[in-house]
């Protein structure tokens, strides 16, 4: 099994040759990039977030910035990458960090911790990359291969399996080059020691893994049963003005695609109470579109757009209801199948 530093002495060799080393949020590789990149990375892909990243970083250059900025500026650049309590918490922290710490980063890991939407993970992260402590990450990629260099036979998510897989994350430490070492553990369980069908044979790290010795590197992490997932029903609202405008609802900050702009939802089978509670006249009899499939972790969503000619009846509506124009549409935060909807019908 190899030592501390021959494990940390092999990744980084790998990571020499092999990382990734052209990310944007490297170069430079400040605490602002490197806390954006890794929230918007949680849950996410790295393929998927750098076109993100970079738009996002056009409008908000640094934390003053963001802090400064209106949350449905901030849920427009976010809009379509998902976990929209993501968004809503880099807001609060940008807040909180102008407010707090005068716009500066802190280096102290609980000081990090305090700050919404950073967990021990994110925390250790940002230290690691921005300031080069020698602090430990557990992000789902190391998580795995850790689980895989101690053979780890329980879940991992049981607080003892969390505890070992801490402890031996700090075990592993290198005692320099910690920015290069965290982003190369994550790269390794990124690209070689993936979910299924691990790449061993190319692992800089396989002398020192049990799972590969024993033959059993494919069956760990240990998995939990996939429950089926429950499909719900619903219809969109796809209500269009005199003055061709589409009718918006801004959704409520907890729940489902929080804080983002989306189609008045509602059942199907009250279409015309729908209409009525909006204060709405139909002009033209409403037609049915083809239903819209989105999956979500938890569960299959069904919608139904229901596309309408309408004529607004009074100019008293709810604050969380708006008239979005043609050329609004682009800067408006919406959910990625309601934006996806609205580019075929525009």
């Amino acid at each position: 099994m190899l030592s501390q530093p021959a494990f940390a002495d092999c990744l980084l060799a790998w990571f020499d040759q092999h990382g990734r080393h052209g990310l944007p949020w490297q170069n430079p590789r400040t605490p602002y990039r490197v806390w954006l990149s890794e929230v918007m990375l949680q849950q996410t892909q790295v393929s998927t977030v750098i076109g993100y990243f970079e738009r996002f970083i056009s409008h908000f250059p640094d934390v003053q910035t963001l802090a400064c900025a209106e949350p449905d500026a901030v849920m427009a650049q976010w809009a379509g990458l998902g976990y929209y309590s993501r968004a809503r918490n880099l807001h609060a922290c940008a807040k909180q960090i102008v407010a707090r710490f005068s716009g500066v980063f802190p280096h102290d890991i609980a000081e990090l911790m305090s700050l919404p939407g950073i967990g021990q993970s994110t925390a250790g992260a940002i230290a690691a990359q921005a300031f080069e402590q020698r602090t430990p990450i557990l992000d789902a990629n190391v998580k795995r291969v850790l689980a895989r260099q101690i053979a780890l036979r329980e879940d991992p998510n049981l607080a003892a399996s969390r505890a070992a897989l801490w402890q031996h994350a700090r075990d592993l430490l290198p005692e320099a080059r910690l920015a290069d070492y965290t982003q190369a553990i994550m790269d390794l369980g990124a690209t070689l020691c993936t979910a299924r069908n691990p790449r061993c044979a190319q692992c800089p790290v396989r002398n020192s893994c049990e799972a590969h010795r024993l033959g059993v590197a494919a069956e760990l992490p240990v998995r939990a049963a996939k429950r089926a997932i429950p499909q719900r029903e619903s219809a969109w609202l796809l209500a269009r003005d005199e003055q061709d405008r589409w009718l918006f609802e801004r959704r409520p900050d907890i729940g489902i695609w929080g804080g983002l702009y989306a189609l008045p939802e509602f059942d199907s089978a009250e279409l015309q109470n729908a209409v009525s509670q909006r204060d709405l006249l139909l002009l033209e009899p409403a037609r049915a579109l083809q239903p819209i499939q989105h999956q979500f972790t938890h569960f299959t969503l069904i919608a139904t757009p229901w596309l309408l000619r309408v004529r607004e009846l009074s100019s008293a509506r709810e604050a969380s209801q708006r008239w979005v124009s043609q050329t609004e549409l682009a800067t408006l935060g919406m959910p990625a199948p309601v934006k996806a909807l609205m580019n075929t019908v525009g």
